[in-house]
């Protein structure tokens, strides 16, 4: 019975987060603007110029995978600023004064963030379509990618909520999303090889999450080369892990 009523609160928080964007979907679009900037300025124009050696594979290709992701993450971390906005306008307290354990809420939300960014993420697949990147879609492949987008949203949401129970404020929430989005992203294999970076930047992406998201994401949609999956996949699960669990025992501060 508890694991049932510990799915059921997780499910209803994640149905009450997405119903918002049922009511608001322009969100949707208008936070596709910066993936389509990425993919059809930054990626024909490095394209067309072939600076960045990308193997076998053009470098739309290379970088469809890594701007993917930045669009999950740029839904995921600012949820700690739209869970500061829900305790300003006094929702967090009616949701706390319920009998639901706080760990169900933020795994509700966090939840509610990967789902989202599935959706946000059809938009970036739709514009590659378009633009006709070679992508390999597969069953297996586009349930791994879901899988992995989901393990992704849950990831950076909890980051941001756990973020939101020391700022506290909106303003500087927003100045924080906005600090930690671009570092990660260029500090990562989104938009350039590993291989080719300076040696105290190649230490910073390999100790970096994303690295191994974007990794994980480009075996399954462009390489079709399985050797790392494993590792990839891992490290996405375990800092998807230690980021709600930090979440969770940091919640109650956001109120404080």
């Amino acid at each position: 019975m508890k694991v049932v009523r510990l799915f059921t609160d997780i499910f209803t928080i994640t149905d009450f987060e997405l119903r918002k964007v049922w009511h608001d979907s322009s969100q949707i679009f208008i936070r596709a603007v910066q993936p389509v900037l990425w993919l059809l300025v930054f990626g024909e124009v490095f394209a067309g110029t072939r600076l960045v050696p990308t193997g076998n594979y053009n470098y739309i290709q290379f970088l469809t995978p890594g701007v993917l992701t930045q669009s999950v993450i740029f839904v995921a971390i600012f949820y700690g600023f739209m869970m500061v906005i829900d305790r300003d306008m006094g929702l967090l307290h009616k949701l706390l004064s319920t009998p639901i354990p706080r760990y169900s809420i933020v795994l509700g939300k966090t939840l509610s963030a990967g789902v989202r960014s599935v959706i946000q993420a059809l938009v970036v697949f739709i514009l590659a379509l378009i633009i006709r990147v070679h992508l390999i879609l597969t069953p297996v492949s586009i349930i791994g990618v879901i899988v992995i987008i989901v393990l992704t949203g849950m990831c950076f949401s909890s980051l941001s909520i756990f973020l939101a129970s020391f700022f506290k404020t909106r303003e500087r929430m927003m100045g924080i999303g906005q600090a930690i989005i671009m570092p990660l992203f260029f500090a990562s294999s989104a938009i350039y090889p590993i291989d080719i970076m300076p040696t105290w930047l190649k230490v910073i992406a390999h100790i970096n999450p994303l690295s191994y998201i974007v990794e994980a994401m480009r075996a399954l949609l462009v390489t079709a080369d399985y050797s790392r999956i494993a590792l990839d996949c891992g490290v996405t699960v375990l800092a998807t892990a230690v980021l709600v669990t930090l979440a969770s025992t940091s919640f109650s501060r956001i109120i404080r």
